[in-house]
């Protein structure tokens, strides 16, 4: 084998580490690939006989070049790139399509993507590296310009961020998830006993304007109350309505995560916020859920993942 083959081989090796480590920074599989490939053309710049350790260089530089991604999308206030299929090459493997967003999005889970996405870019690389990849924080603070010290403190901080603040009873917080967990599977699988079952009589779903322009949790109403918020009182009122909503979201999507303090769900294609519900509890039933599309409203929750 000469010496190109041999390279391409040992970066193929390397590649689903990479894009994984990528994908936790980004947020966006397209940008993944394209931080990947970047650190192929500069390999390719290189001698490889400098090189001692192949996977720590490409750990290295695909973090810089992320970091990078990062710092450029923060200054224009950009939101991660809707993922797009682009044209492949013989070094961009499966590519950067939907489909592979959407599965790689489940294995990591589209709450922690949407808690990253609150970070600066040194505490989200510094989390990622360490708490997800074991990099060691001399190495970490090479990448990000500060002392192994300072990078140990900006992944305690992301860690706290993303662990969240505590709430007052852990029993009280399992007991929530079960209900919450429960009623997702309940009204995915159109079981509307089961979901009456979660509810108070009473329960309330309120609804913002903005969750009921695009139809993701939208219920009939007359065409002239389109857009406004809207308040349904009575379990057997909306439930249907919500099962039948429920079945057109794609199940990896949508998670539990811990919303202001309390166990509720969030909607995040690709690990993008797009809905939060928030469940309030009576007892061991759901009192009240209210649905929010607002984005001014979305950057406001303190969203943690469980």
């Amino acid at each position: 084998m000469d010496e190109q083959g041999w390279l391409i081989e040992r970066f193929e090796e390397n590649r689903p580490r990479l894009r994984g480590m990528a994908y936790r920074m980004l947020g966006s599989l397209s940008e993944a690939e394209d931080a990947i490939q970047e650190a192929w053309l500069r390999l390719n710049r290189s001698d490889p006989s400098t090189v001692n350790n192949l996977g720590g260089w490409l750990t290295t530089v695909v973090s810089r070049v992320c970091l990078d991604m990062l710092r450029s999308r923060k200054s224009r206030r950009e939101e991660p790139m809707v993922p797009q299929v682009s044209e492949r090459t013989i070094l961009r493997g499966e590519g950067a399509d939907p489909e592979g967003e959407a599965v790689l999005a489940d294995s990591v889970g589209v709450a922690l993507l949407v808690v990253l996405n609150t970070l600066t870019p040194a505490e989200r690389l510094a989390f990622v590296l360490h708490d997800l990849f074991a990099v060691p924080f001399d190495q970490i603070g090479s990448i990000v310009g500060r002392t192994p010290a300072a990078a140990k403190q900006l992944a305690s901080r992301a860690r706290r961020r993303v662990r969240g603040a505590p709430v007052p009873a852990a029993s009280d917080r399992a007991r929530q998830r079960e209900l919450v967990e429960t009623f997702v599977r309940a009204a995915q699988s159109g079981d509307l006993q089961g979901l009456l079952a979660l509810l108070d009589p009473d329960a309330v779903l309120r609804i913002d304007a903005a969750s009921r322009v695009d139809g993701v949790v939208r219920v009939d109403v007359p065409a002239a109350e389109i857009g406004r918020p809207r308040e349904l009182s009575g379990a057997t009122t909306w439930a249907a309505q919500f099962i039948a909503l429920s079945r057109g979201l794609r199940p990896q999507f949508v998670q539990s995560a811990l919303i202001d303090g309390s166990v509720g769900l969030i909607l995040a294609p690709g690990g993008k916020l797009v809905r939060a519900l928030i469940f309030t509890f009576a007892n061991t039933k759901i009192a009240q859920i209210e649905a929010i599309g607002d984005p001014a409203r979305l950057r406001e929750l303190d969203i943690a993942v469980l």
